[in-house]
């Protein structure tokens, strides 16, 4: 998809990483870009107009997001975005926003997101920090983990009940303690084991008349 960033300071660097991760088509217009910006674009990851914005940046694009230091120039863009049907974020300006980027804690396919609806973009800084420490990267390999699991419990569940049922006691057990010692095969090994004996109890168990 391709998308606007118009603004080249830590604000828009953190847009642009963020629409990179989801594989978007990345256009930088800044008068001054940062450093990482540039090194992105000298990579080829982004495109970067190191002048002043104009209309025509619009162009072909879908997305556009705001991060200036100039608010009126910031009513401008979002006013001529919409013109074209686009969708458009301006930071730190709910009320010239079509949509919110909540700040996001990413740990794999974890996904933890925060927003304050533009009530406190600091606060939710604040709390993305706050997550990041809570939620290691072991969480990331713990839900791939999970993940492998839930595969294997709808293999062998004779009904869907049943498979929520064995998941839901596998969620009690403390796997994530061996995940995050670097212990990912035992952890899997050991929930296997666990898995094999309750489904051996299960069918053990007399069929009510």
């Amino acid at each position: 998809m391709p998308c606007l960033v118009v603004g080249g300071g830590a604000v828009g660097l953190r847009k642009v990483k963020t629409l990179l991760a989801h594989h978007a088509k990345m256009t930088v217009v800044a008068l001054e870009a940062s450093a990482a910006l540039k090194c992105l674009a000298r990579k080829g990851r982004i495109t970067l107009r190191e002048r002043p914005y104009r209309t025509s940046d619009l162009r072909g694009m879908r997305l556009v997001f705001v991060a200036t230091n100039d608010e009126k120039l910031n009513r401008q863009i979002a006013r001529e975005a919409r013109q074209r049907g686009l969708l458009v974020n301006v930071v730190d300006d709910p009320a010239s926003c079509d949509f919110i980027v909540p700040s996001i804690v990413r740990r794999g396919r974890l996904l933890l997101a925060i927003s304050t609806e533009g009530a406190c973009p600091a606060y939710s800084k604040r709390l993305r920090r706050a997550l990041e420490k809570q939620f290691d990267r072991a969480y990331g390999e713990y839900v791939e983990l999970l993940a492998r699991l839930r595969r294997r419990i709808l293999s062998l569940a004779s009904d869907p009940r049943q498979g929520v049922r064995l998941l839901e006691r596998l969620l009690d057990e403390d796997l994530l303690t061996l995940v995050r010692q670097g212990n990912r095969r035992a952890a899997e090994s050991h929930a296997r084991t666990l898995l094999a004996s309750w489904m051996r109890a299960g069918s053990r168990r007399p069929h009510r008349r």
